[in-house]
């Protein structure tokens, strides 16, 4: 397994390479988003539509305005949540790669907080672009032996443990009058209202880990407000079963995609899923959940 130190992974970005380093949420796959050449290989790595939109990584929110146009609520919204999990989508600035963008006039942009990957930023010398480090469509990657999983052992990964939040960050669309709500996340939906007012579920701007199926696991997927009995009712079926189930939202999100992988070894016919609490981080986990049961089990 390829494990780098930060030294060593700011020196192969710096050099146009890609490097899987840790955030909050997940694992990103990095390159330097002023490099095109470097960040087509993102898409190439993953297997990823080249006109899906990828996340640029920034040190701090002070770089905000080197890549978009900036209004109050983007820096009303970076004051409150950066460093975290919440990705802006602003109207790119000039000499923002199309690459990056996905041909959009908006690029996406956010502050990990994760003390390695700033300073990777920091060292590398420019925001990185970075979706989450596995093949398109597959379950997220919350550790450094996930990355490996996903994209071979020689992927240069710097590791910092398992992600904190586990799921991924909340988009909010900044670049129409009307604030949008993209994609559920670490940062609860009603505290982005607490700080810029009303938003507006769902929008037209395309947007990373909004397909319909989508974190998906080899077996098949199934939610349910009463996991057990529908266990107990599909193993009466004859079929072998595994449940996720947890005490609390934030454990759901944290273990979420750890779990999905590691019950997908076991080679049971369905997993069943608790569905999480309708509000605050549970809605992350729901989305998540309600992707990855669409595209589950179609291998």
């Amino acid at each position: 397994m390829r494990s780098v130190s930060l030294p060593e992974a700011a020196a192969l970005l710096r050099g146009g390479a890609l490097v899987a380093f840790p955030t909050e949420t997940v694992y990103g796959l990095g390159a330097r988003a002023r490099d095109p050449v470097a960040v087509r290989q993102i898409f190439a790595a993953k297997g990823r539509p080249v006109d899906h939109p990828l996340i640029v990584h920034l040190a701090d929110a002070a770089g905000l305005a080197d890549w978009a146009q900036v209004d109050s609520r983007a820096l009303a919204l970076a004051a409150a949540f950066w460093p975290g999990p919440l990705t802006l989508v602003l109207k790119r600035g000039p000499g923002v790669p199309d690459e990056v963008t996905g041909g959009l006039d908006t690029v996406g942009l956010r502050v990990p907080d994760h003390p390695l990957a700033r300073a990777l930023i920091e060292e590398a010398g420019c925001g990185l672009a970075a979706p989450s480090a596995n093949r398109f469509g597959r379950v997220s990657p919350t550790t450094a032996a996930h990355v490996w999983a996903e994209l071979g052992a020689q992927m240069p990964v710097l590791d910092g443990g398992p992600c904190a939040v586990g799921v991924e960050s909340t988009i909010i669309d900044l670049s129409r009058p009307q604030a949008a709500l993209l994609r559920p996340g670490g940062v609860p939906v009603e505290a982005v209202e607490a700080a810029i007012g009303p938003v507006a579920r769902g929008g037209l701007t395309r947007a990373p880990g909004t397909l319909a199926a989508h974190y998906a696991p080899r077996t098949a997927l199934r939610l349910s407000a009463q996991p057990e009995a529908e266990a107990a009712a599909l193993r009466a079926a004859g079929l072998s079963v595994a449940v996720l189930s947890y005490e609390d939202d934030a454990a759901y999100a944290r273990a979420l995609y750890a779990d999905l992988r590691r019950l997908d070894t076991l080679g049971v016919d369905v997993l069943v899923a608790a569905l999480p609490g309708a509000g605050g981080i549970g809605a992350a986990v729901a989305d998540r959940l309600a992707r990855a049961a669409r595209g589950a089990g179609l291998d």
